[in-house]
């Protein structure tokens, strides 16, 4: 691990000689005086930056890397002092459903079924807690498990069943795994129910979690509409909630006299222009909209890149096969703020906006360390996915700041700045620069356009790397999975990103030959959705990319009559698209038969006819495509052939069921190009 040295260059720092502040850079255009002081008491006190995993499946991909790349990516994510340095996690509680870029299990299936290892968000919040111990965690659900909405795809026709589910998942997080919950939410960017969440909070306060607080509702602002007029609902819920807020809040959550979050943000490619829109509302969410806490959608992008929002994320770490992944520029972006601040610290009441354009914060620990976050990004260079962006001008310029109050004292600041290079590609990120000497309380600053400074009391800061990771490969154009663990160490088989249903790892006891350990899909039941689920289950693996490919498995069909299996190539849609997935799906039904569709509603047939499948009985398939042709074997003796292929041109390999129903899947063969 090596650490970069002092760079002394990207600004000029001088002490003057005679009456005046020290200097930095040359003549500005515009110039600005700008005081902080805490003498008449501070602002809202700051709770800290974070990020989301899940909503949904987000960070499938990461718990298949191998070490040492899977404990560095999670280092730069979490590890204090280090990389992001993040606050909070925020993670989704697996609800069986399609969530945005595939679904993550629930805790329970069924009704009278729990199981608090299934997924990967237990893992990722231990790993996030043995780094910082300090992080903040939050639970969120998207979705929810069909039983509770007893046939209706609403969670609040039962509030006190749902409530019960979500402090199960709570109590579940601290008796399985010693997690201590912070906060929950009630359902992502869906409708809240007031009466529901008043059950919920009688619910957690019953059972003793009266630290876990509410944040509500994870849409826009409107529930502070009836929080001002129902004091029961405004005492139950703890923190207003909004989700990309254009860096605006409104009068009435301000009236809920509530802590006010951006409880997701950015959602934006992360690249430099997605660094600068994360810098310009990690500042402004709290500058226009006095949002003390900002979350990213999403925390690493460990999903296959053409699902949607492809990359929308931190950092990416989508090839566990290589071991490549890439720190992009958010994740230092994160650290200006993240390294030199702490939830508890208190924002200085201060208006925040640049006269020249951009925006400024400044924090305190109320013991004398002060911390200033300064940004210049422009219009074309910060705009983040929603909402549109007003426009509005930044100038290079000076500003002069003048410290007041306990902030007089202060002698030299020190330095780190950013700089997104739009015209060479050269950005320097989080580039520790000369200790800045204040003079008198005073001090002056040139700002150009699109840059990040911090400006801190603290020496605590740090930009650690690793060695570069391997190089990228394509996923390997052969690849198996017999299933055959007995003890694994997460639920679901690596690479598989499931897009409806879940499929998990299962010993069946009543195979005692080859198929004692099989992968299954477990939901029975349509979920509570969140976006439009397939009405059949999927799950997506391997390169998008493919043209050519071979897919073999051995398919066992549970379900008598009308039960029925796939396997796929050429998959083009996954994630909230999923309903529209086109490739060429050969099928075969327990009553028999068999059918070949370009699509997985299983509309649009190629050919169909007689298979002798049964349920309850082992079969292998074989999935042959070439150029414009596709064929499929039975126990490996042709089925069909000749089916003329139009499109689509490629995709992914898959697997899945007709319906929500129970079925096993064993020895995943691929051959790919």
């Amino acid at each position: 691990m090596g650490c970069e040295a002092l760079l002394w260059g990207a600004i000029l720092l001088a002490c003057s000689c005679g009456p005046g502040p020290p200097r930095v850079g040359a003549a500005p255009l515009l110039a600005a005086t700008y005081v902080l002081d805490d003498a008449n008491g501070l602002g809202r006190e700051f709770d800290g930056i974070g990020a989301v995993s899940g909503g949904g499946a987000t960070s499938r991909l990461l718990v298949n890397y191998q070490e040492p790349y899977r404990s560095e990516i999670l280092d730069y994510l979490f590890k204090p002092n280090f990389g992001a340095s993040l606050h909070i996690l925020k993670v989704e509680i697996g609800g069986d459903a399609q969530s945005t870029d595939g679904t993550e299990p629930s805790h329970m299936h069924y009704e009278n079924d729990e199981n608090y290892f299934r997924g990967y968000e237990w893992w990722l919040m231990k790993e996030a807690k043995k780094r910082n111990p300090k992080i903040k965690l939050i639970g969120l659900p998207w979705a929810f498990p069909g039983w509770i909405g007893k046939g209706e795809n609403w969670p609040y026709d039962y509030p006190d069943i749902t409530a019960y589910y979500i402090v199960s998942w709570i109590l579940g997080a601290k008796q399985y795994h010693d997690l201590d919950i912070d906060y929950v939410g009630i359902w992502n960017e869906r409708a809240f129910s007031s009466k529901y969440i008043k059950v919920l909070r009688h619910s957690l306060d019953r059972l003793g979690l009266w630290n876990v607080g509410i944040i509500a509702a994870d849409g826009d602002w409107s529930i502070s509409k009836e929080m001002i007029v129902d004091p029961y609902l405004n005492e139950a819920i703890e923190v207003v909630g909004a989700h990309y807020p254009g860096t605006k809040t409104v009068q009435n959550a301000i009236l809920t006299g509530k802590k006010l979050w951006s409880s997701e943000d950015y959602s934006t490619f992360n690249n430099d222009v997605g660094a600068g829109c994360w810098a310009r509302i990690l500042n402004q969410n709290y500058v226009n909209g006095n949002m003390t806490a900002t979350i990213a959608w999403n925390l690493v992008a460990s999903y296959y890149e053409e699902l949607p929002f492809g990359r929308c994320a931190l950092m990416t770490a989508q090839e566990p096969w290589s071991g490549h992944y890439k720190v992009e520029s958010p994740i230092w972006i994160t650290a200006h703020t993240t390294q030199f601040t702490q939830p508890g610290w208190s924002y200085l009441q201060v208006d925040g906006h640049l006269e020249g354009g951009g925006s400024f914060v400044a924090l305190t620990d109320g013991l004398g360390n002060l911390t200033i976050i300064i940004e210049t990004m422009s219009h074309n260079h910060s705009k983040c996915i929603r909402p549109p962006l007003p426009n509005f001008n930044v100038i290079p310029q000076r500003a002069t700041f003048y410290l007041r109050g306990s902030f007089y004292m202060v002698q030299t600041l020190q330095v780190w700045h950013s700089r997104l290079d739009f015209e060479s590609g050269n950005s320097s990120l989080f580039q520790q620069l000369h200790p800045l000497q204040v003079w008198r309380g005073r001090f002056s600053l040139d700002l150009n356009v699109d840059e990040v400074y911090t400006l801190t009391t603290l020496k605590t800061g740090w930009k650690c790397g690793y060695p570069e990771p391997p190089p990228p490969q394509p996923f390997p154009s052969i690849y198996s999975d017999d299933f055959n663990i007995r003890n694994p160490p997460f639920s679901e088989a690596p690479n598989f990103a499931d897009q409806t249903g879940v499929f998990e790892y299962f010993v069946n006891a009543s195979d005692p030959g080859d198929h004692v350990f099989t992968l299954r899909q477990v939901v029975v039941q349509r979920p509570i959705t969140w976006v439009s689920d397939a009405d059949q289950t999927i799950s997506v693996i391997g390169n998008f990319k493919w043209v050519n490919m071979t897919v073999t498995c051995d398919i066992y069909i549970e379900k008598p009559r009308d039960g029925g299996v796939f396997i796929a190539g050429r998959v083009d849609n996954g994630g909230i698209y999923v309903r529209d997935s086109k490739g060429v799906f050969f099928w075969v039904f327990a009553d028999g038969t068999y059918r070949v569709t370009s699509d997985l509603a299983g509309k649009e047939i190629l050919m169909k006819g007689l298979a002798g499948v049964r349920d309850n009985a082992w079969h292998t398939l074989t999935l042959n495509i070439q150029g414009n042709s596709a064929s499929g074997l039975l126990n490996g003796y042709p089925l069909w052939e000749n089916v003329t292929i139009s499109k689509p041109g490629n995709g992914w390999a898959a697997l899945g069921t007709h319906s929500f129903e129970f079925a096993q899947f064993d020895n995943f063969h691929i051959e790919a190009c």
